[in-house]
């Protein structure tokens, strides 16, 4: 590794390298995200090909998050396996309960403890960080029964830390959006399908391509798109045969309302109805 650090980052840094050296042998679930590709980097300096990626992919993960796992993989020179995860199969995440992101965590990194134990790897490592500690996260969880390790986290990086370094890294992914599963557009209790996933994917596709910052989301509310952009971006709706794109796309897609969430685009904005839930 090259580049220099601002000197609590540079702890955090020797910390991250020294856990990944004592680990012999990983395999990490790698999503092409921010924090999977800083740990990803990191554990080849230090394992070289003794590091190995695993991606999960099913229905719920967008077609340009697939794409950039398999890219990023081939440009580090790193053994990537596709786990095809089928949790859409299974009721009990298919009808979306609160804790669905712990039903699929565990669904998936079981069958990615199954692979490393058939690779020869010590550990399953994901990118888990400090700043995840403050979200309804159920699926870190399941990574605690599973034993699944966290680096970042254990090397109490921060979000901002891991784009820092990234960045002096010369990482492309340093700057890229935070990225969720595309069952997360869909409000807790409202069943997930194949086909309002394509949906989402679908539409959030289409807005990119018009130039809207990719830090944005579709919720699908059932015959209603809810819209999450960049603030920014809001003012571009102004423009009427803009709008009228938009609408005409998204009816096109089978929806028959297309609403804008004045707000701007909030992580994890569909937590609220939790949040909500516990102070009543």
């Amino acid at each position: 590794m090259s580049g220099s650090c601002e000197e609590p980052v540079k702890r955090k840094v020797e910390k991250l390298k020294a856990l990944l050296a004592g680990m012999r042998r990983v395999l990490i679930a790698f999503s092409g995200g921010v924090d999977s590709t800083l740990l990803l980097k990191v554990a080849v300096d230090m394992l070289g090909e003794n590091a190995l990626a695993a991606t999960a992919i099913s229905e719920t993960t967008s077609r340009h998050e697939r794409r950039d796992a398999k890219r990023l993989a081939e440009q580090m020179g790193v053994t990537h396996f596709l786990v095809e995860s089928q949790e859409l199969e299974m009721p009990e995440f298919n009808t979306n309960p609160a804790d669905k992101c712990y039903i699929c965590k565990k669904h998936r990194f079981s069958a990615m403890k199954a692979l490393a134990d058939k690779h020869g790897c010590a550990h399953v490592l994901d990118g888990s960080n400090l700043d995840d500690q403050r979200d309804f996260r159920p699926g870190i969880r399941a990574l605690e029964e599973l034993g699944v390790r966290s680096p970042l986290l254990e090397a109490e990086m921060t979000k901002s830390d891991i784009r820092r370094l990234s960045q002096q890294l010369g990482l492309p992914t340093w700057n890229k959006p935070s990225f969720a599963c595309l069952a997360s557009r869909i409000p807790y209790h409202h069943r997930i399908t194949p086909e309002k996933l394509q949906q989402v994917d679908a539409g959030e596709d289409f807005l990119r391509e018009l130039g809207f910052s990719p830090q944005l989301r579709v919720r699908h509310y059932g015959d209603t798109a809810r819209l999450e952009i960049a603030p920014d971006d809001i003012r571009k709706l102004a423009a009427a045969d803009l709008r009228q794109r938009i609408v005409d796309y998204f009816k096109g897609l089978g929806f028959a309302f297309v609403t804008l969430d004045l707000e701007g685009y909030s992580m994890g904005s569909l937590n609220r109805v939790l949040n909500r839930s516990k102070e009543e």
